[in-house]
């Protein structure tokens, strides 16, 4: 089912974003000039539904929370539990630096006053995603956060009821029933009629229409990063489970046609026993015609490689989102590793893992822009602030290297600001 290849790095799949973006602004710009009513006739054009309206009433929310079973309650609340903690630990603290008496600069961290964070809702319902996106905002500190999620039709045209519950769970009570690229363009513009102002920072993982308009709309807002197909990298050899990489890469691909699925090895009796594996558990996976179709697209391939340090070299290159070791000394490996948007090491630490429960964030970088791009962190939603502290004696100690620089620049009244300030 997997082409082979040899010592090269994988194609992606064929996805342009730049293709979805004037059809994403000509729907954001639709959103500007006809507000509320725009977003309903846009819901009813892509997702065959009409809502009531476009905010979320709190009986519904309170609803879809009352519905919530207890089993899927218990395990999103550990995995915010994690996610959480491993949220906060990202948040920088303050540093000072003095640079003699009377001299010194506080590097602080101030989060943005407003967030809006999109949910996806097509092929599947991910209160995960709520999870993600909402925990590393709270962890930065953010004031107001609102959510939005594409309209059900099955749901009486709001969001999907796990999503709204698990909102509540966190607390989160500005909830849209707003999906693709109309959705994240009243984000970033607000919409009067539906009570909506407009957000500093849009995050959250969307189909191409979504990334197109995230990048229409960078620059008024900052964005995360422009999601694309979700990707897995495994790098293994002999001593791996071929079992265990077959479902790995089955994992991933159950999510899109498009989905990237790469082992990456230096054993072709491995590779065949994947390959055996993946034959034999296709055929009783529920999404079976999605998984053949990612596993069988060019995006997705065998790396039969020299040894190992090269499978790295061509993981580098081709900066997965997920990057997943399973070799004898997976620590060894790893040290070798500069792009990847999460690595998972070992047997026991599947990218499943991370999609859920481990405590890292499931919102990461795809389509190689690991290379530059981290994932989903509570950096995202901070801004560094320098505040600047200095006396008289302070000033007085760099007075002639400003001086200097300000006629050196020819930009006299630069000095002359400084120099006032010694004459009686």
């Amino acid at each position: 089912m997997l082409q082979r290849l040899r010592s090269v790095v994988p194609p992606r799949a064929d996805i342009d974003v730049s293709e979805a973006l004037r059809p994403a602004i000509e729907l954001i710009d639709d959103v500007r000039e006809r507000g509320e009513k725009a977003l309903l006739d846009q819901a009813e054009r892509f997702d065959r539904v009409r809502p009531p309206g476009t905010r979320v009433p709190q009986e519904v929310i309170d609803a879809g929370a009352d519905a919530l079973d207890r089993g899927v309650r218990r395990a999103i609340e550990q995995s915010t539990e994690r996610v959480r903690r491993a949220s906060e630990a990202q948040v920088p603290p303050s540093a000072m630096t003095h640079f003699g008496r009377g001299a010194s600069v506080e590097q602080r961290w101030v989060p943005v006053d407003r967030v809006g964070l999109y949910v996806p809702g097509g092929k599947a319902v991910y209160p995960s995603s709520v999870v993600m996106n909402v925990v590393a905002a709270q962890a930065a500190g953010v004031a107001e956060i609102a959510v939005t999620s594409p309209p059900q039709a099955e749901h009486g045209g709001w969001p999907h009821p796990t999503v709204l519950a698990t909102c509540a769970l966190l607390g989160v009570r500005e909830i849209y029933a707003m999906g693709g690229a109309g959705g994240i363009g009243a984000l970033a513009y607000g919409v009067e009629e539906a009570g909506l102002r407009p957000v500093d920072v849009i995050t959250g993982p969307g189909n191409v229409f979504v990334a197109a308009a995230k990048r229409a709309v960078a620059g008024r807002v900052a964005i995360d990063a422009e999601a694309g197909p979700t990707e897995i990298l495994v790098i293994a050899d002999a001593t791996a489970n071929a079992e265990f990489v077959a479902r790995d890469l089955i994992s991933q691909a159950e999510h899109d046609e498009l989905a990237g699925s790469v082992l990456v090895t230096d054993s072709e009796r491995l590779a065949d026993a994947v390959d055996a594996a993946i034959e034999r558990i296709v055929p009783n996976c529920k999404h079976e015609q999605r998984i053949r179709a990612a596993l069988g697209g060019r995006q997705s391939a065998i790396v039969l490689v020299d040894d190992i340090v090269e499978g790295v070299e061509i993981s580098n290159a081709y900066a997965p989102e997920h990057l997943q070791i399973m070799v004898e000394a997976p620590e060894a490996v790893v040290e070798r590793v500069v792009n990847a948007g999460v690595v998972f090491l070992g047997d026991d630490a599947p990218v499943a893992l991370g999609d859920y429960a481990a405590g890292s964030n499931h919102v990461l970088p795809t389509g190689g822009t690991a290379r530059f791009a981290a994932g989903l962190n509570a950096s995202v939603f901070l801004r560094a602030q320098q505040v600047v502290r200095y006396s008289r004696d302070g000033l007085s100690s760099v007075r002639e290297a400003i001086e200097t620089l300000a006629i050196e620049e020819d930009l006299p009244a630069h000095g002359a600001a400084v120099t006032a300030r010694f004459e009686d």
